[in-house]
């Protein structure tokens, strides 16, 4: 039986990021291992199909993990239940979601103020399911409580066979940097698996943080939603920097595995597009990070927390375009990418079209001017 734990990189669960094309083009550039969106184990129980859709493998992911999130102990057995049955060859706790939707159902990260339920979620699960189970934790509720010595003892405890530990607590949610030296004491106070999640974008800083920490291996979120052939970098250790028609040729593949899967037809289409649009606010913020020139920063502040200078309207057309941080051109690229797929266009056909849009682009980077001062009449004075 595959177990999680064979795995060293793993795409990150993450809410609309998650989704089988994404995953699919993530496992072409290397990822060892794929997880589900997050599941809410109430609307399973309802028969949701949208939620059920979430779990849905595609034959390309050799190791598939579903991720729910759980309240209470025997919810979490029927949705595990219904993930073993789908494929899953693992069942992932999710014990630190901070949205406020899975907080106030008493999921997610709300489970890190309750240890002992936490617990008992774990037991109910490693005894009921032939497949692996493993929790995914922070640090804790917040900076004044870390409790992930306690929270990660108790899981093991209760069965689980590996732990994904993100260095950050609740109340962070994405802000700040996260503490991986909260995953090193982790990774030596437990005998199981420890994987080790938060601000990884490129090799480099892979190789320094399992380095520092000792984890297993590594969980990758928005550094893959930014540069998806991150997984390629970490497998051969090096620096890639794939042309802007090389990107739009990633992106391209992208939009034919969502018409794959969603349909070809209107309404599919119009779920593509809004997926496409929602990753293009990603795709947008890849910058060229040579180890050679960053690596000495990166030990310094993560990279991926940096920010990046606004494109130039003296780059070529596609850099700059690529570059533009506005939904209304990912939008446009989007349709563009679609009516690509459809119309089987080239890369090259589809890149001088989206070049096309570098006059839009540098009218919408234009800054706004102030309004002229209006000068105070009787009524404006005291």
């Amino acid at each position: 039986m595959s177990a999680p734990w064979t795995a060293k990189i793993i795409l990150a669960p993450m809410s609309k990021g998650s989704n089988l094309p994404f995953r699919r083009l993530c496992t072409a550039f290397g990822a060892q291992a794929t997880m589900s969106e997050m599941v809410f184990a109430t609307a399973l129980a309802k028969g949701s199909r949208r939620d059920l859709a979430l779990m849905r493998k595609h034959p390309d992911e050799k190791l598939f993990g579903a991720q729910i999130l759980a309240a209470q102990p025997d919810a979490a057995v029927q949705a595990a239940l219904q993930a073993q049955e789908m494929g899953a060859d693992w069942v992932d706790l999710n014990a630190g979601c901070p949205i406020r939707e899975a907080l106030s159902k008493g999921c997610g990260a709300r489970l890190l103020e309750r240890p002992q339920h936490l617990r008992a979620i774990c037991a109910a699960l490693a005894s009921s399911v032939d497949i692996p189970v493993t929790v995914k934790l922070r640090s804790g509720p917040r900076a004044n409580k870390l409790n992930y010595l306690e929270t990660s003892a108790l899981a093991e405890e209760a069965g689980v066979s590996a732990i994904a530990l993100h260095g950050r607590d609740r109340e962070q949610r994405y802000t700040g940097c996260a503490d991986w030296d909260v995953v090193k004491r982790t990774v030596d106070a437990r005998s199981i698996p420890v994987i080790g999640n938060g601000d990884i974008l490129t090799w480099y800083e892979a190789e320094d943080r399992i380095k520092q920490s000792g984890a297993y291996g590594i969980m990758i979120g928005r550094g893959a939603l930014i540069k998806p052939w991150l997984f390629q970098e970490l497998q051969e250790g090096r620096d890639l920097n794939p042309t802007p028609e090389e990107r739009i040729e990633i992106y391209l593949r992208l939009a034919a595995y969502m018409l794959e899967h969603f349909g070809d037809d209107e309404r599919g289409c119009r779920t593509a597009h809004s997926f496409l649009t929602w990753h293009g606010d990603f795709f947008c913020r890849y910058r060229y990070l040579p180890e050679s020139e960053y690596h000495g920063q990166s030990r310094q502040h993560p990279l991926i927390q940096t920010r990046s200078d606004m494109p130039s309207p003296d780059e070529k057309p596609l850099d700059f375009v690529l570059a533009v941080q506005k939904s209304a051109i990912h939008a446009k690229i989007a349709q563009m990418l679609i009516d690509g797929v459809k119309e089987k266009s080239t890369p090259a056909e589809l890149a001088a079209k989206i070049g096309s849009l570098k006059d839009e682009c540098a009218e919408l980077l234009k800054p706004r001017q102030a309004p002229d001062s209006v000068p105070a009449t009787s009524e404006d004075t005291p």
